[in-house]
Formats: structure tokens, C-alpha cells, sequence
């Protein structure tokens, strides 16, 4: 992922690691050769896992952090979690991000919770956090094509394993008949065939040369000749061509503050979350998790510099 991506640590625990839920009800999970497991001892081996530890850190986090923006009287709305989940999604092109979300079990909802933590953690730190103008105009002068906006292609396509097949295709498509619909009937591209053959907004280098080629040079709305790829063979339309826009300084200001807050803000978020713990109270009533969380230290309400601060501090030695 690019720099320019805010990936929390609820969301990075979601991206790149896997949950564990316990099973509710009664009755099986599934049977062997007809002989049951329960869901009472699946539930059991679930508890009982190292992953238990880290799934109930995740909760308490979660939990303490909703108290503390409650609080703080922080508001983190939905168009606030829509915004920066746009963000993030702008660098999975096509069904990339669908895709992304399937191979590891997510759902929307987990990112927009994971997205909620990390909101509240940049309202949190952000008191933490100046930006000068000078740090701007470097940053820019350092990596200003970064800041570029990209020339994109929206298309659509229909991917056949071979040429006789395209040929049929393309006939067909020129003949009028519905491209959703034929591609539903013949695509192999799981990923688009029930979305009328929707790849959606593209930048250069991110599909296949031959593809590439093509969409980046073709007509708007012209149905093509079949091209090959390792994939078997495309027939394209592409439907919209946006071209690239150099950025200037204050075009890209908002971006490099991102990016400049991203960079001050990440070393802050894990003793701000450490803080806070040390400041709660969590009784775990389960033995497995004894000595998981620290005895609380006797503070004031937490603020985020001093949520910081405590974690960062070591701990006093004690003598007996």
C-alpha cells in the first residue's frame, strides 16, 4: 500500500491478520463421519487458544476507546468513516478491494469499526501533532509527483478462454445485444462478470500490458476486437478516459498533510493506547487471562498527551 493509505491498528490487525468468534447456540458445528463437534467444545478450543489473548486485547481497546471519546466529547460520524474509507479504496482498482475483503473474511462493517478506532485515535493525537508550512513546501519539493493525479480509464470487459469465443462475443455485442448479459453468460472473471463486466477506475501498469495497451488508446465506447493476455481473451469497452493532472502545492496540501500527520501520529497511537489501558480498570474474570491487563494507575482523567506520556515513561522500580 502507499504511504498516503492511514491503515489503523484495528484495521491493519483486520487487513493482514484473522478473528476468532465463538459459535452461539447449541448443537453442532459440523460432524465427522456423522459423529458430532459440539459447539460447546469448539468454543471451548477457541477460549483456550493463544489467539483468545489477543481477540479479547482487540475488545478491550475497542471498548476503551469508545469511552474515551465519549468523554472527550469526540464525534465520529458516518460520512467521517465514508471519506477515509474512499481513501483507502482508491488504491485497490476495479473489483480489487471486493476481492481483498473475501480472502480474508471481512465484511464492510469490520473495516468501518476498524476505520471508527482510527478517527478517534487522529482526534485524539492531533493536539499532539503541529504541521508548518515550511514542512509542507518540503515535503512537496521532495515528492511532488506523488502527489499527481494519475490518468485513469473506466472500463468493462469479457473475458473468454478462447478466440472463436471472443469472436462470437464481439459479433453479438455488435449486433446490440446486452453486454451485462453476455457477460454474465460467457465471462470467466469472477470478479466482474456479475457486474456487467465492471472493472471500474484504472491507473496505468495496473492490468496486464496487452489490456493496458488497449484502454489507455481506444475510443470511448467502441466494443474491441479480441485481445489476448495470459488470462485468455478480452473484449473491451472501454467508457471513460480521465487524464492526468499535475498537482500543484495547494492542490496537494491536503494529501501531504495526510501524510505528514500519518508519519508524527504513528509513533504516538501505541503509547496513547498503552495509557489509556494503564489507566482503566479491566477485571478479567476468567483465569486464562489473569495478569493480561496491568493493575490501574492511580491518575487524573486521561488526556492524550498524558495517555502518551505514561506509556513512554518506564515504570518505577520498587524495592521490598
Amino acid at each position: 500500500m502507499s504511504k498516503a493509505l492511514r491503515i489503523t491498528v484495528g484495521l491493519a490487525a483486520l487487513l493482514l491478520g484473522t478473528s476468532v468468534a465463538a459459535c452461539s447456540g447449541g448443537g453442532a458445528v459440523a460432524t465427522v463421519n456423522g459423529q458430532p463437534i459440539s459447539r460447546d467444545s469448539f468454543n471451548s478450543r477457541l477460549e483456550t487458544s493463544p489467539m483468545a489473548r489477543g481477540v479479547l486485547q482487540q475488545m478491550v481497546q475497542e471498548m476503551l476507546l469508545e469511552q474515551y471519546a465519549k468523554s472527550n466529547n469526540i464525534v465520529i460520524t458516518d460520512a467521517d468513516i465514508t471519506a477515509r474509507e474512499d481513501q483507502i479504496k482508491s488504491a485497490f482498482p476495479g473489483t480489487s478491494w471486493d476481492d481483498m475483503l473475501k480472502s480474508r473474511n471481512l465484511t464492510e462493517a469490520d473495516v468501518r469499526s476498524a476505520l471508527r478506532e482510527q478517527l478517534i485515535l487522529d482526534k485524539a493525537l492531533q493536539k499532539e501533532i503541529t504541521i508548518s508550512p515550511a514542512e509542507i513546501k518540503a515535503e512537496f519539493a521532495k515528492d511532488h509527483a506523488t502527489y499527481d493525479t494519475p490518468a485513469t480509464v473506466t472500463a468493462r470487459h469479457i473475458l473468454v478462454p478462447s478466440l472463436a469465443l471472443a469472436n462470437q462475443v464481439e459479433a453479438d455485442l455488435k449486433a446490440g445485444q446486452s453486454f451485462a448479459t453476455l457477460a454474465a453468460k460467457y465471462s470467466t472473471d469472477p470478479g466482474s462478470k456479475d457486474k456487467g463486466g465492471d472493472l471500474g477506475n484504472f491507473r496505468k501498469g495496473q492490468m496486464v500490458p496487452a489490456f493496458d495497451k488497449y484502454a489507455f488508446s481506444a475510443p470511448i465506447g467502441v466494443i474491441s476486437p479480441p485481445i489476448k493476455s495470459p488470462f485468455g481473451y478480452h473484449i473491451i469497452q472501454v467508457e471513460k478516459r480521465t487524464p492526468e493532472k499535475k498537482a500543484t502545492l495547494a492542490d496537494a496540501t491536503p494529501k501531504i498533510m495526510s501524510t505528514l500527520r500519518q508519519q508524527k501520529e504513528s509513533p504516538l497511537m501505541q503509547p496513547f493506547l498503552v495509557g489509556l489501558q494503564q489507566h482503566a480498570t479491566i477485571v478479567t474474570n476468567d483465569p486464562q487471562f489473569a495478569g493480561l491487563f496491568p493493575t490501574p494507575t492511580p491518575a487524573p482523567a486521561v488526556t492524550a498527551s498524558a495517555a502518551a506520556s505514561s506509556a513512554a515513561s518506564p515504570a518505577p522500580s520498587s524495592t521490598k
